[in-house]
C-alpha cells in the first residue's frame, strides 16, 4: 500500500545513496605499516551541508553506513534540521590501539575525508557515534583546520560533538538520551494516545534499559532522577542486573566504570551471560544499544506496554509486526533519538555564529525577572518563595538554552507525527506517520529545486 503521491521516477531516487566512498590508508605504528578501511556516505544533498556521525567498529562495512546515512536523511527531515544525510565508519576496534596511536589513525583518516571534500562545515559535518566521542572529534577538527588554514574562521564547525574548550555546546554529550526522555513525556502528554494504561506520567512505571553506554545511561538517569521512573533492569552484552525497587543510576555508572561490567554491582541482582533482560515485565521498554535487539525470536516473549527505540534500527520488520499485533505501542528510532542531531545543530550555528547561546540576553533577562519578583512582593506585601526564587531569577545559561530548544523540537516533531496519524489513520502506527512525514518533506524539498 503506498502513502505518499509521488512524481514518477522521485521515490526511486529518495531511496538511492548520492554517493559512497572508500577510503584505505596506511599508517606506520609499532613499528611497521597497518592499513585501514573507512566509509563516508552522502545519501541525500536536498539540503547542504549533509550531517551524520562517524563510528569505529570492526563490523562496519558499506551497506550499514549506506542504510545509516539514509536514516540520517530522513531524521534530519523529521525534526526539521537543515541537513541531508551522511554517515561514516572506520573498520577498525579502538580498544586494540593506545591514544596516541588512535589520535594518528584519527589524522589519517580525517585528511582521506578532507581530499575528498567529505568534511566541512558548509560540505559534510561528521559527528560522534559508536567508538568515538569527543575526543575524536577534536582531533578531526584540527587536523582539518591545519589542512584548510584559509578557513579558520569557520573551521570549528566541520564536526560537532566536540568538547567544549573546543567549540562544543553544553548538553551535548546527554542530547540523545535527553531527547529519549522528551520523546516519552511527548506521548504520555498527548490525550490523543492511551498512555501507559491511561497514566500520563513515570511516576512509579517500571523501565527496562537494554545498553548502558552514552544514550541507556542518561536516558535511565533523567526518567528516574526527574521523572519518578523506577529503572528495574539494565542489560548489557555480558548479562544484566536488576532491582524491582528501582537501581540507583548514577552509582551503577561509577561501578561500571571502575570495573568494566554492571555485573557485580552491590545495589542489584546480577544475571551474568543472560541475555533474557529485555524480557522482563515492565511498563516501558528501551533497547539503547545496537539493531536487531527484539527480533522474530524474541518478539513474543516482550513483556511491555511501550517500546522507546533509543538505538537505530533496534526491532526488525518481524518483530514489529509481531509487537503491534500484541497490542505494543512502538516510538520509532527516526524521532525518538533525534535528540543528538537536533543539539548537533544547534552547535554548529554557535560555531558559525561565534556567539554563546544566552550570551546577549540573560542578564537582561535576570533584571527584568527580578523587577516582576520586586513588583510581587510589593503588590502582595509577601516575599517571593525562597525555594524558588534562584531558579525564577536566573537568566538561562547555555545548557537551559539547549534543552530548552531540544524540547521544543520533540515536542512539536510528536505533534506533527500524531497530527498525521489522526488525519491518515489508515497510516496505522507511528513509525509508518514519522516516515510519511520526513519522506514528504524531503521529496518537496527535491521539487521545488527541479531534481
Amino acid at each position: 500500500m503506498s502513502f505518499l503521491e509521488l512524481p514518477e521516477g522521485l521515490a526511486e531516487r529518495i531511496i538511492q545513496c548520492n554517493s559512497t566512498y572508500t577510503v584505505r590508508f596506511g599508517v606506520r605504528l609499532r613499528g611497521r605499516m597497518y592499513s585501514f578501511i573507512g566509509w563516508r556516505s552522502v545519501h541525500s544533498e536536498h539540503c547542504e551541508p549533509v550531517k551524520g556521525g562517524i563510528r569505529y567498529a570492526l563490523n562496519a562495512d558499506a551497506e550499514e553506513v549506506e542504510a545509516l546515512a539514509a536514516l540520517m536523511t530522513l531524521k534530519c527531515s523529521l525534526v526539521d534540521v537543515p541537513f541531508g544525510g551522511s554517515k561514516g565508519a572506520l573498520k577498525i576496534d579502538p580498544r586494540e590501539w593506545t591514544p596516541q596511536e588512535l589520535e594518528r589513525i584519527t589524522r589519517r583518516f580525517t585528511q582521506e575525508l578532507n581530499k575528498r571534500g567529505l568534511i566541512g562545515p558548509g560540505v559534510n559535518v561528521p559527528a560522534p557515534d559508536i567508538g568515538t566521542g569527543e575526543r575524536e572529534m577534536a582531533w578531526m577538527m584540527d587536523e582539518f583546520r591545519r589542512a584548510n588554514p584559509s578557513d579558520v574562521v569557520n573551521a570549528r564547525a566541520c564536526v560537532t560533538g566536540k568538547p567544549l574548550s573546543k567549540g562544543g555546546i553544553a548538553g551535548r554529550t546527554e542530547a540523545t538520551g535527553r531527547g529519549v526522555q522528551f520523546a516519552i513525556q511527548s506521548f504520555l502528554r498527548d490525550t490523543r494516545t492511551s498512555g501507559l494504561n491511561g497514566r500520563r506520567d513515570l511516576n512509579g512505571a517500571a523501565v527496562i534499559v537494554q545498553g548502558f553506554g552514552n544514550v541507556g545511561y542518561h536516558a535511565a538517569k533523567f526518567l528516574s532522577k526527574e521523572d519518578g521512573a523506577r529503572v528495574t533492569v539494565v542489560a548489557e552484552r555480558d548479562g544484566y542486573v536488576a532491582n524491582p525497587d528501582g537501581l540507583h543510576i548514577e552509582a551503577l555508572k561509577q561501578h561500571q566504570i571502575r570495573t568494566g561490567t554492571i555485573l557485580g554491582f552491590e545495589g542489584a541482582k546480577s544475571f551474568a551471560g543472560d541475555m533474557s533482560g529485555i524480557e522482563q515485565p515492565c511498563d516501558v521498554l528501551i533497547p539503547a544499544a545496537m539493531e536487531s535487539a527484539i527480533d522474530a525470536e524474541n518478539a513474543e516473549r516482550i513483556k511491555t506496554q511501550l517500546v522507546v527505540e533509543a538505538a537505530n534500527g533496534p526491532v526488525t520488520f518481524e518483530a514489529d509486526k509481531i509487537l503491534r499485533s500484541r497490542g505494543v505501542t512502538i516510538l520509532p528510532d527516526l524521532y525518538v533519538n533525534a535528540g543528538g542531531v537536533v543539539v548537533s545543530y544547534f552547535e554548529w550555528v554557535k560555531n558559525l555564529t561565534h556567539i554563546p547561546f544566552g550570551l546577549m540576553e540573560r542578564r537582561r533577562r535576570e533584571r527584568r525577572n527580578q523587577t516582576i519578583a520586586a513588583a510581587l512582593e510589593r503588590m502582595t506585601g509577601k516575599e517571593f518563595p525562597a525555594d524558588i526564587r534562584g531558579e525564577f531569577l536566573e537568566g538561562g545559561a547555555e545548557i537551559d538554552l539547549v534543552r530548552s530548544g531540544l524540547e521544543d523540537v520533540m515536542r512539536s516533531t510528536w505533534a506533527r507525527i500524531g497530527d498525521l496519524l489522526v488525519n491518515q489513520p489508515e497510516l496505522g502506527d507511528y513509525r509508518t506517520a514519522a516516515y510519511v512525514a520526513s519522506i514528504r518533506q524531503v521529496a518537496e524539498a527535491y521539487e521545488a529545486i527541479g531534481i
